[in-house]
């Protein structure tokens, strides 16, 4: 019995170590970037010396936000630091797909998925800029609770364990990009604070021909665009019957298309994931 307890203390310090907490949540492990594949940022990437290039912004080992007002929320961060730039950027052209493969999300932890984006100002670098609390983000897709009662979340988990493909907009004007891609998981939401958020950015270059840039109306910050009072962040998935239906937190999908073609396109490539 006395021999375990050495063996036992090194599996309590295993299950409480930051890594295996991230992986008991779910993070990005890959990015297509229209055909090009980039890791992710791994938990263990903190401790790597030198540090591995990425186009991911860096998460920390704790990976969850539940503090809307928090700098966090924007690119995941830990105690109000918030996330840090990437050193490479990947290349991508209007109208082309971005797939992130997650590693696999647990069953239960559900809710919407959304994916955002903000132009960098032509006089900054991707690598170096930084949106603060600036009203720059575009939301490029979103889904939520489906009709026959499914959720977003689920084509992350069990049995499903598929990537979550978005278009980049058609016609969206050139230059470098963040995408904010995340979960908000809803086990605990019944009230606030509660809501896990689970961001994730990635640094781009879009490439095109395109002219189409959002309106001021179109725009939000993080922190900004979510409160405890925003639509969908407090929900209950417990009430006994069916499930209301559910307000998708954030404000409508962008869509940067000429006008004469919106009739014309199919809807998978005005918006939507696929």
């Amino acid at each position: 019995m006395i021999r375990l307890l050495p063996a036992l203390a090194a599996l309590t310090a295993l299950a409480l170590s930051p890594i295996l907490q991230v992986a008991a949540h779910g993070y990005v492990q890959e990015v297509t970037v229209g055909t090009t594949k980039y890791p992710g940022y791994f938990p263990e990437d903190a401790y790597e010396c030198p540090q591995p290039k990425r186009i991911v912004r860096k998460i920390p080992p704790n990976w969850l936000v539940e503090d809307l007002a928090s700098i966090d929320i924007q690119c995941h961060g830990r105690s109000g630091r918030g996330s840090a730039p990437a050193s490479l950027v990947g290349t991508i052209a209007s109208g082309d797909t971005v797939s992130f493969n997650w590693t696999q999300w647990p069953n239960g932890h559900t809710g919407p998925v959304l994916t955002y984006m903000a132009r960098v100002p032509d006089e900054e670098d991707a690598r170096d800029w930084e949106p603060g609390k600036e009203k720059v983000w575009f939301k490029i897709d979103h889904a939520g609770k489906y009709d026959d009662g499914t959720w977003a979340s689920d084509r992350l988990a069990l049995p499903n364990l598929k990537p979550w493909t978005v278009r980049i907009p058609p016609n969206l004007k050139a230059g470098q990009y963040l995408i904010r891609h995340e979960i908000l998981a809803l086990h605990v939401a019944t009230q606030y604070p509660g809501v896990q958020a689970y961001p994730s950015c990635v640094q781009v270059k879009v490439t095109g021909n395109g002219t189409a840039l959002p309106e001021d109306k179109d725009l939000v910050s993080f922190p900004g665009a979510y409160t405890a009072e925003t639509p969908g962040i407090v929900y209950n998935l417990y009430i006994i019957g069916e499930l209301p239906p559910y307000p998708i937190p954030g404000p409508e999908v962008y869509v940067a298309l000429f006008v004469s073609l919106v009739s014309s396109l199919p809807t998978a490539l005005v918006l939507g994931h696929f």
